[in-house]
Formats: structure tokens, C-alpha cells, sequence
């Protein structure tokens, strides 16, 4: 999808100097670009590995042509000394060869950034200051990634589209927060892991920018077992439970450009363990247990962001009896402003129908998914694909198995993507779109 239209773009001029495109072919070619690693490389210590055997994928072929032709004007001489004289077969015309870059980095597929960032400091300037994802926003240009963990300070990160794996930096050393119980999200181009120091709450983040780790800035009001979702760039958190165990119904919206919280009018009930999500453009904040800790709260709450009021919805989600404390909050995702929802102790998903504000059964979970009363399973919306990531019931222990299915195409039909030998309990699940 983004590759394609890029190389049309780049083939003209790529093809004027079949010699330089072939030396920068061949450099690519010497680096990691499989399947099986990140795309994600250290400023300092570049990744390099020679390929056994050109790639059949049209697409990854593609993906080379479009960085052969990014590679061919770099001159290091003319890059620091712009005066400098160009030889006439060098595809360097001015600001049109920058806007052209620019414009097939756009369409790149972000699991290649990594490699172009390797390649000069210019373009490793545009990737990390973020300009990039800015300008790809505008262009309505967004591809989702998952990103969870099964151990600890252990964080994966997959493409669905290009089906690569990326291992992020181990997170900070701190045996309180790693212990502790974490919540997850994934706006703008961040990772936001919240969870408890001795102190009491705080937030860790991790940059797609940077590629790296560091402390984020902590909400107006500290507390965990929230609801929350996020939509580009802003996050909802609504409901949870502050420091000394007082049942919330506060809110709160994160800006990510601006890396700043903004203390949104209260909902109508205090909740906590409840889920939230974007739906047509609003927050929704569903289920969850009442402040007297035993209650199941069968409401749900809609957010306008225009108004800046909340909405009761009424039997929004259905009583799932047992003990409340015992299940992990609602499994939850939004598809194409379809809301669906994944019954772990039934194993069913069921899809929301507005209208009657009922919930019908379309099928089963993936057959072999395991899970502790909803615990240790994501269940995610990415782009257009609904997705189940979660450790299986076989032999195969120590193994997650990622899930797909794309709504509207067919019956509920689950693919499997991938599986991956990380560990068969996921404890933390994102999804991040930019």
C-alpha cells in the first residue's frame, strides 16, 4: 500500500543512472531486512547482514528501489557544503529532489524507517524530530502496528502488514513498577505504561522517535485500573482508583504533541476495571465494578469531545456474573466504528448493534487462545483488522500465536498471522497508529 505508489514516484528518476542504483541496491541488500528482525537501528552501531538470497516479494523489491533512489544523491560533500558543483547525472535538482523524498518517505512504510535513518543525518532528522509522522497525519496516511508484552520489561512490537517483528529496548530497571500491575496505551508516535513505584503511580514511555525509554508525565490525578483508548494523537483515561483506594470518576485527556493532561468534567458513576474506546468520533467508557467493590456496573458513558459532556448509556454491556473482581475488564475493540467484544470464559465474540443496544454472537475465539478469566489475551482493533494475540492451549508452551480477522470480508474467520516462541501470557497490549 505504501510502497507501491511511492515507486512510481522514484522509478523515473531511479532509472536515469542504472549504475549508482545498483551500488545503492547492493548496500541496502547488506542490510537486515527480513521478516524476523526490527527495523529499528541503532544510531551508533548499525545493524548489517548480507542477505542469503534476493527477495521474491515484489513489494520488499520495491521497498529497495524506492531506498536505492533516497540513497543516490547523499553525497556527504554536497550535503555540507551546498555550494559545491553537482555532476549533470546526479538526480539532485534543489528543494524538487528534497519535496520528492520527502514525499516517497511518507508513503514508505514505517518499518523501513529505520533503515533510512541510517543513511544520512538529514533523514534521520526528519524521522526523530517527528515532522514525518506530522505531515503523514495530514495526508490521512496511518499504519498500526501492535505492540505487548509477555515478560516483564519485555516489549514486542509487529506490523500486520509487512508481517515483521520488532524487540524494543528493555525497559528501565525498577523491580517495584515491573511487578506491579501495568496498563498500556498507545497514542501518537508514544507508548505510555502505567503502573506503581514505591512512591506510588507513575508512567513510563517509549518513543517510536528515539527508540528508547524514559519517564512520561503523570496524570493530574495518579490511579490505575482505569478505562482508556486513544484516537491519533489524544488518549482518553476515565474512572480507575487513586493511591489509597478510593473508586474514581474523574477523566482525563493526554495530548501527545504537547505532552500535556487535561482535566476532562466528571462521568456520572464511579467506576474501576472498567474498558473504554473511540466510536464515531466519541469516547465510550463501558462496564466496569462500583465504588462498593463488588457491584458490576452494566452502564456504559459516551464522551463528545465537542460538547464536553457525558452521556449515560443504560445495559450498554451485558452482565457476565461470577465475581467481579475475579474477570479482567471488558474485552473491547472498534473496527470501523463497529464495537465488538470477545467473551473469554464462552470463548464467543459478539459485535454492539447501536440501534437496539443489544449484543449478537457472530462466532468464536481463535480455537487454541488461552486465558485466565479474560487475563493474559489482547484483543485489539488494528486498522481495518481485528485482532486476538494470546498464548495457546497446546503442548507448545511458552508460545503466542497473533490472530486476524478483517470484518465485512467474510463470516468470522480468524487467520493466523504469526506465532512466536515469547512467552504464552500477555500481560500488556497497545496498538499504535502513525
Amino acid at each position: 500500500m505504501f510502497k507501491g505508489s511511492s515507486c512510481t514516484a522514484s522509478k523515473d528518476v531511479a532509472n536515469s543512472s542504472e549504475e549508482e542504483n545498483k551500488g545503492a541496491c547492493d548496500t541496502l541488500s547488506s542490510m537486515d531486512v527480513s521478516n524476523n528482525k526490527g527495523s529499528q537501528v541503532d544510531e551508533k552501531e548499525p545493524v548489517l547482514k548480507k542477505l542469503s538470497k534476493a527477495s521474491d516479494d515484489p513489494d520488499e523489491e520495491g521497498g529497495k528501489r524506492v531506498m536505492a533512489f533516497l540513497i543516490l544523491p547523499q553525497d556527504q560533500e554536497n550535503e555540507q557544503n551546498p555550494e559545491a558543483e553537482i555532476a549533470d547525472n546526479t538526480p539532485r535538482i534543489g528543494n524538487l529532489y528534497s519535496d520528492l523524498s520527502i514525499n516517497v518517505l511518507l508513503k514508505l512504510s514505517r518499518s523501513d524507517y529505520g533503515i533510512v535513518s541510517a543513511l544520512n543525518s538529514s533523514f534521520r532528522s526528519l524521522i526523530r524530530s517527528g515532522e514525518l509522522y506530522r505531515l503523514r497525519r495530514e495526508m490521512g496516511i496511518v499504519e498500526h502496528w501492535i505492540y505487548f508484552s509477555c515478560n516483564l520489561h519485555h516489549w514486542e512490537a509487529y506490523d500486520p502488514n509487512r508481517g515483521r517483528w520488532m524487540k524494543l529496548p528493555k525497559m528501565p530497571r525498577n523491580d517495584c513498577f515491573l511487578c506491579s500491575d501495568k496498563e498500556s496505551l498507545g497514542v501518537g508516535t508514544d507508548l505510555l505504561v502505567f503502573g506503581r513505584d514505591i512512591s506510588g503511580p507513575m508512567v513510563y514511555g517509549y518513543s517510536l522517535l528515539t527508540n528508547s525509554w524514559s519517564t512520561a508525565v503523570e496524570m493530574n490525578i495518579p490511579r490505575c485500573l482505569f478505562g482508556s483508548a486513544s484516537n491519533g494523537g489524544i488518549a482518553i483515561l476515565a474512572g480507575g482508583v487513586d493511591p489509597v483506594g478510593n473508586v474514581l470518576n474523574v477523566a482525563e485527556l493526554y495530548n501527545s504533541e504537547t505532552r500535556k493532561w487535561e482535566t476532562l468534567p466528571n462521568m456520572h458513576k464511579k467506576r474501576r476495571m472498567s474498558s473504554g474506546v473511540f466510536m464515531d468520533g466519541k469516547f465510550y467508557v463501558i462496564g466496569g465494578i462500583a465504588e462498593d467493590n463488588k457491584t458490576e456496573i452494566t452502564s456504559g458513558e459516551e464522551y463528545d469531545l465537542e460538547t464536553k459532556t457525558w452521556r449515560e448509556i443504560p445495559d450498554m454491556f451485558p452482565p457476565r456474573g461470577g465475581e467481579p473482581n475475579m474477570g479482567a475488564p471488558p474485552l473491547l475493540a472498534v473496527v470501523n466504528n463497529v464495537l465488538y467484544s470477545a467473551d473469554c470464559n464462552q470463548h464467543i465474540v459478539r459485535r454492539y448493534e447501536k440501534e437496539s443496544n443489544k449484543w449478537v454472537t457472530i462466532g468464536n475465539l481463535p480455537e487454541r487462545t488461552s486465558s485466565i478469566g479474560g487475563w493474559g489475551v489482547g484483543f485489539r482493533a488494528c486498522g481495518n483488522r481485528l485482532m486476538v494475540i494470546g498464548g495457546l492451549t497446546t503442548e507448545c508452551s511458552g508460545v503466542t500465536e497473533i490472530n486476524s480477522w478483517i470484518p465485512n470480508e467474510h463470516p468470522l474467520q480468524w487467520n493466523v498471522l504469526d506465532r512466536r516462541r515469547i512467552g504464552s501470557f500477555v500481560s500488556n497490549c497497545a496498538v499504535m497508529g502513525c
